[in-house]
Parts: C-alpha cells; structure tokens; sequence
C-alpha cells in the first residue's frame, strides 16, 4: 500500500450520488479487469467490447496498459515495485469510473495475484470483474503483435513477463476467455452476456 503522505484534507461529498448518474446512464458501472499474458488478446477484446457497449448506446472506457504509460504512468518502470504502484493507480482510477457509473475495461498484465486483489479491495461487491484472458506463453509468443517477445528472447527487454518474469494466474476470476481457443469475437458475445447476466446494462 503507498504510503499516505497528505495531510490536512477532509473528503468532500458531492449532492449526486453513484445511483442517480447510473439513472442518468442506465447502467450499473463496473470494472471489468483484464489480465493475462502480453499477446493474450486483453486490448483486442477490450476495445472490441467497447465499441459494442457504445453501439448499443451504453458509456464504456478502455484504461490500456501501454497507453496509461504514456501519461499517468508515465514514471513507472516494470520491476516488481513498479508493476505493484502501477495495478495501484489504475485500481484507484479505474474505482473512481465505476463511482461515475462508466463501465471500465482494464487491459493490464498485472502479473501478481497480490496487487490484483489489492485492486479488488478497493470496489463493493460485483464492482469488480477479474477477467482471465487465457493463452499460454507459447501461443503468446507465436502472435507476438508487438514483437516484445523476440526481443525479450534476445535480452533487450528485461523483466518481460512469462520469459524473464513472472506470471500469476488468477485463481478464481469471474470469468475465463479462453483465447487460444476461441476467437474475438466469441469473447466479446461471453464477456457482454455475463454483463447482461449481471444486471450492469439495464
């Protein structure tokens, strides 16, 4: 956990509350917390369930790793320090979307099981939706869109997850998309439908 540096400051509530912007919305806000293996597909499906949330007239967002490392993170480097600060800044952006009652994709790594629920702590249940974005290091490294895999091959990347770095499985995620099997779009229609299921697009 940071530490809690500042001092002197009283939370300052506001006069709307989380269920009239949900009325606003018609939705129910959630975190929806991609995690797998770099390759895995975790922005593909991100960005594709996005863009069928908003097609069907519902306010999504997409926090992607790479793209949070250009701004907000910008400062993070990818040790196990790093990596913790980093999955603790998105948990806390990603908690205050949720409050606003946008449905939030996360596309991160996030390798340990530790900071992923640290991040889970921070939501009221059902807030939060761990993802497992299922492809083992082999498939990972045949797609290599990025070709990071090549180059952590070659020792030019350091501490590269699933090659010089670990990875954590999650142990009970609220839903496994199983990308080495499956295309897409079959996990866009099985990430929607639990969504459904759930009640977070009524």
């Amino acid at each position: 956990m940071a530490e809690q540096k500042s001092t002197n400051i009283t939370w300052h509530g506001g006069q709307i509350g989380r269920a009239e912007r949900e009325k606003v919305l018609g939705q129910r806000g959630a975190t929806i917390w991609l995690t797998g293996l770099s390759g895995s597909g975790k922005s593909t499906i991100a960005v594709a369930a996005e863009a069928e949330l908003v097609n069907r007239g519902k306010l999504a967002y997409v926090l992607d790793g790479d793209n949070v490392r250009h701004g907000l993170n910008s400062n993070l480097g990818f040790s196990p320090e790093d990596r913790t600060e980093n999955i603790r800044r998105i948990g806390e952006v990603s908690k205050l979307f949720t409050d606003s009652g946008v449905i939030v994709f996360t596309s991160f790594i996030s390798p340990y099981r530790a900071d992923r629920d640290q991040a889970r702590a921070l939501f009221d249940a059902g807030d939060f939706i761990e993802v497992y974005v299922k492809a083992d290091v082999d498939t990972c490294e045949e797609r290599d869109p990025k070709g990071l895999y090549k180059k952590a091959r070659a020792g030019e990347i350091p501490e590269f997850t699933g090659i010089s770095a670990p990875y954590e499985e999650p142990e009970k995620p609220e839903l496994v998309l199983d990308t080495a099997n499956q295309s897409v779009e079959e996990s866009v229609v099985a990430l929607v439908r639990y969504l459904e299921e759930k009640g977070h697009l009524s």
